[in-house]
């Protein structure tokens, strides 16, 4: 792998754009916060996590229909308010809100889970970023040259002229 680390995010970004419209394939790109829009420029596609949230969603509305049906029709029913303790349907009206926050809860937590297993960003697992000033101040360009068509010296010229200050292989 070739590295290009750059110091302003806007120089990466027009770097990215003119490797890609040269023809090269870039792999990934570090930095310490996001930048906006280079997911498009170097072709990561959109994914499916919002699936994941649908489901994750579902499962928390399903549970907290059973456990409510169960909690306050079935195991110890109470007459609070006056409203009849005898039919979960008649009552739904007053359990919709513990519904929605225990879906988002459930959704919110599937999701911080989900993202931390599908990124490997969990705690004791090494941080798989090139160069550690790319979690402090500096942004890097990862480029694979056995997937493009440039030999090492083309790419590591390449990165010099679009400002790179620091040009490493790991």
């Amino acid at each position: 792998m070739i590295y290009g680390l750059y110091d302003d995010d806007g120089t990466l970004t027009k770097a990215a754009k003119n490797f890609v419209s040269n023809g090269l394939k870039i792999k990934d790109v570090y930095a310490p916060f996001p930048i906006h829009g280079i997911e498009k420029v170097i072709g990561i596609k959109w994914t499916q996590i919002s699936i994941a949230a649908f489901i994750y969603c579902m499962i928390g509305c399903t549970l907290a229909t059973i456990g409510m049906r169960y909690f306050m029709i079935v195991d110890w029913p109470m007459n609070i308010g006056g409203k009849p303790n005898f039919s979960y349907i008649q009552n739904f009206p007053s359990f919709v809100p513990i519904t929605f926050e225990f879906s988002v809860l459930c959704a919110a937590h599937g999701m911080v889970i989900t993202y931390l297993i599908r990124n490997w960003t969990l705690p004791f697992v090494k941080a798989r970023n090139p160069h550690p000033s790319t979690t402090d101040d500096h942004f890097c360009m990862e480029i694979n040259p056995v997937q493009n068509k440039a030999s090492e010296d083309e790419i590591k010229s390449m990165l010099k002229d679009s400002g790179a200050v620091e040009i490493f292989e790991k």
